[in-house]
């Protein structure tokens, strides 16, 4: 079959690249053609688009770009209508997404949702829309199946492929990771700053802004592969590392982390390192996205899984050095680290095995 993905962050890249493996063990005609990143592409098939350009993150970053955002909808239209595909799979990106499974779906193509927009936390009238136009809905969170069925869309609970990924991992040597990387003998805390250019330049100079009270410590920075090696060099010193597009590794070799909210809070917890989430956007975004976002207690995957505080959520005017700091004491050592990593294992339990990618892969060849 022809296959027809899109994924514009570079979790949905991970995610898709896992689908499109067990798509060819399943399907030994699969044909691939897809928006998304290098992981995507070492599957094989056509890259269209690279994630690095369609990723805009907040309100205000959205306006600005609105005319970009315009023209690589009437161009992924315009690719769909030239191509054909089979399938159309469409792995989050809500706000891209649902205009082209509307387009898709009126030509006449399957439609495949794989991994929900979070329309549990706003947006709920778009379920609507995807009631109408998408064929399937393959969720990865236990509770939106839930979600979905009290909608009236048929929708399977298929599992977290984030467990896929980090249950093939290989063990790794701590020392061996430090010495090809230049890093020194001290323990590490990992920087997760995003993967996104402005989200970086906002994350980044708070993180490091704890070096002094953690001069036992090194601090390594997870470079994101969106963005070139020179970009993170004015934040580099004697301290202060950085790695690039090795953040599992990283994590595995850390004894904590400061991890921007998004996927990358619920992979540090699958990983088994006690983390503190931040985030901070422009004042406009925020206010628009407070008012917009409704019944939900938490930013991130981790306690939204749990429906309870696991990590420490440091928002807005709560991300400052102080915070930090006392948060960041707190999981590196004594009770409060001990029951992050017991409340890290019922997490694991919720989301259930391995298989995920797997599991997927049936329902769309079913479809």
């Amino acid at each position: 079959m022809k296959y027809y993905i899109i994924a514009g962050e570079a979790s949905g890249d991970l995610h898709g690249s896992n689908l499109m493996k067990s798509l060819k063990q399943q399907d030994s005609h699969a044909e691939f053609r897809f928006w998304g990143g290098d992981l995507m592409k070492a599957q094989g098939g056509v890259l269209v688009k690279h994630y690095r350009d369609l990723a805009f993150m907040g309100f205000l970053e959205v306006v600005m770009n609105l005319r970009t955002i315009l023209n690589n909808i009437a161009f992924c239209k315009e690719d769909i209508k030239k191509n054909r595909p089979d399938i159309l799979i469409l792995i989050d990106y809500p706000g891209f997404n649902l205009r082209i499974a509307r387009f898709a779906k009126e030509l006449g193509i399957k439609v495949i949702y794989y991994i929900s927009p979070q329309l549990w936390a706003w947006k709920e009238g778009r379920v609507e829309i995807i009631k109408k136009y998408v064929d399937e809905m393959m969720v990865i969170l236990p509770f939106e199946e839930d979600f979905y069925r009290k909608h009236g869309v048929h929708s399977h609970f298929v599992g977290h492929p984030l467990l896929d990924a980090i249950s093939d991992l290989k063990e790794i040597n701590i020392d061996q990771f430090k010495t090809e990387n230049g890093l020194n003998e001290k323990e590490i805390i990992a920087l997760l700053p995003g993967s996104r250019k402005q989200e970086v330049e906002k994350m980044l100079e708070m993180m490091l802004s704890v070096r002094p009270y953690f001069k036992n410590y090194q601090f390594v920075i997870a470079g994101a592969p969106s963005l070139p090696k020179e970009f993170y060099q004015r934040y580099v010193d004697d301290n202060v590392h950085f790695v690039s597009n090795m953040t599992y590794d990283l994590l595995r070799c850390s004894k904590a982390a400061l991890v921007t909210s998004g996927t990358a809070t619920l992979e540090t917890a699958l990983l088994n390192i006690p983390e503190v989430v931040c985030y901070r956007g422009s004042k406009i975004s925020y206010a628009i996205a407070k008012r917009l976002v409704k019944n939900i207690n938490y930013i991130s995957l981790v306690n939204l899984i749990m429906d309870r505080e696991v990590v420490k959520e440091l928002i807005q005017n709560d991300l400052n050095t102080k915070n930090l700091v006392d948060e960041l004491n707190k999981i590196l050592e004594g009770e409060k680290r001990k029951q992050v990593l017991n409340d890290y294992a019922l997490l694991r339990e919720k989301l259930g095995g391995k298989g995920a990618s797997d599991h997927a892969a049936r329902v769309i060849l079913k479809v």
